[in-house]
């Protein structure tokens, strides 16, 4: 395991706190369907490319009646950037040396009416340190209720710390989780932030209550929907847009790239893609 300064470590710790949290309350919603379904939980190893070790992860997978696929996340690891892609992170033109630590979350439902998610929250040192993350919903039939209910609880978030944060973190979600070759957007957004790199302690207490909100609002919009009857004609409609999801995710997202770049763990990097997805 790689050394870690105070800093890293709280990081590290709370991300992990958050997991083994949000990881409980989705087997509550397992057993609240009469499924016995529960997280496996698998540690990896990083290797950098100097050599040493790298640090590591634990990817935890659970397969259930209302989570199809859901995958939670935590990584720390740090190294060295190989080649070029130093010159595209933050501050780590200059030095290629880098830490990382953050939770990765992404949930494929069943019932095509509760709608996908993703949220992460990470810490990336470079020559700088900075905090980014955030949180969009991606139902395949969208509901008006639950789209405001997470936006709203993501404000809340935003505006206990700054009150314009969500604007600007809404409006990049947008714009970052835009499908360009599709022309459509990914979902029906949420918040994304990047290179928070000011005083430690006010990004983390930002980055943790955008966690918190994640807990608040996700779990509630399941319980709301779960039992929702569907059809064929929705099913199929999910399974088109799983594959809008994949698309995204293999074309343009930047931690899918991060990950492949360090020597992340393969099946961690790719727990992201649905288990199942149509292109017609």
């Amino acid at each position: 395991m790689i050394d870690l300064d105070p800093q890293q470590a709280a990081a590290r710790h709370w991300f992990e706190s958050l997991r083994d949290r949000i990881c409980t309350e989705f087997e509550a919603i397992e057993r609240e369907a009469g499924s016995d379904a529960s997280f496996e939980y698998t540690p990896w190893d990083r290797i950098d490319p100097s050599g040493e070790p790298g640090g590591g992860g634990v990817r935890g997978v659970m397969k259930g009646k209302v989570f199809e696929k859901v995958g939670v996340n935590v990584s720390t690891v740090g190294g060295t950037f190989e080649g070029d892609f130093a010159k595209s992170i933050h501050g780590a033109g200059e030095d290629p040396r880098f830490f990382a630590t953050g939770i990765s979350l992404v949930a494929h439902m069943t019932n095509p009416h509760v709608p996908a998610v993703h949220m992460n929250c990470r810490f990336l040192n470079t020559t700088k340190r900075w905090f980014g993350g955030g949180g969009d919903l991606n139902p395949p039939l969208p509901v008006e209720e639950d789209t405001a209910d997470f936006h709203a609880t993501m404000k809340a978030a935003c505006d206990a710390h700054d009150p314009a944060h969500y604007e600007r973190f809404k409006e990049w979600a947008e714009t970052y989780f835009y499908i360009p070759h599709r022309k459509v957007s990914r979902g029906v957004g949420g918040i994304f932030f990047d290179h928070l790199d000011g005083d430690f302690e006010t990004n983390f207490a930002f980055t943790r209550d955008v966690g918190e909100a994640f807990l608040d609002a996700y779990p509630r919009i399941v319980r709301r929907r779960m039992d929702t009857p569907f059809d064929a004609a929705d099913e199929a409609r999910m399974l088109e847009w799983r594959g809008r999801y994949a698309e995204f995710n293999l074309v343009y997202d930047r931690g899918t790239l991060f990950g492949l770049k360090t020597g992340g763990n393969i099946d961690a990097i790719l727990m992201s893609l649905p288990p199942r997805a149509t292109w017609s």
